[in-house]
C-alpha cells in the first residue's frame, strides 16, 4: 500500500519570514520536552499538571489511593478478558500490581484505625 506524499502549499499573501518553519518548532519542542530543569528548585511545569493538596491527612489520601486502585482494578479485569497471548500476559502482570497496591493501602488504612474504603 502506498503512502500518500503531503506537499507544503504555500501561501502567497505571507512573506518568508512569517512562514512557519516546522522543523524549527519541531527541534525547540524536542529540547524543550527532553531537557531537564536546570534549576533544580524550579518546578517543572510538565510535572505538576495534578496536584495533591499538602493539607489533605493521611487517612482522606489513603481512602482516595484504594477507591482509585479499586476502580483500575475493575478496569484492569474488564481489559485483560478481552485479550490473548502475550498482551493478555502483561494486562495480567499490570492487574496483580494493582492488586498488590490496594492491599498495601488498605492494610496502612487499618493500621491508621481509618476505615477501609469498599472495593
Amino acid at each position: 500500500m502506498k503512502k500518500p506524499r503531503l506537499y507544503l502549499i504555500k501561501n502567497p499573501d505571507l512573506s518568508e519570514s512569517d512562514s512557519l518553519d516546522l522543523t524549527q518548532s519541531s527541534k525547540a519542542m524536542h529540547r524543550r520536552v527532553s531537557a531537564r530543569p536546570g534549576n533544580p528548585r524550579q518546578v517543572d511545569p510538565a510535572r505538576n499538571i495534578f496536584t495533591v493538596n499538602p493539607d489533605v491527612d493521611a487517612p482522606t489520601l489513603l481512602a482516595n489511593a484504594s477507591q482509585n486502585l479499586a476502580s483500575l482494578k475493575v478496569m484492569s479485569t474488564a481489559l485483560t478478558a478481552r485479550l490473548d497471548g502475550r498482551h493478555r500476559n502483561v494486562a495480567l502482570g499490570i492487574q496483580r500490581l494493582v492488586v498488590l497496591a490496594e492491599m498495601l493501602v488498605n492494610q496502612a488504612q487499618k493500621k491508621l484505625g481509618s476505615p477501609e474504603s469498599p472495593a
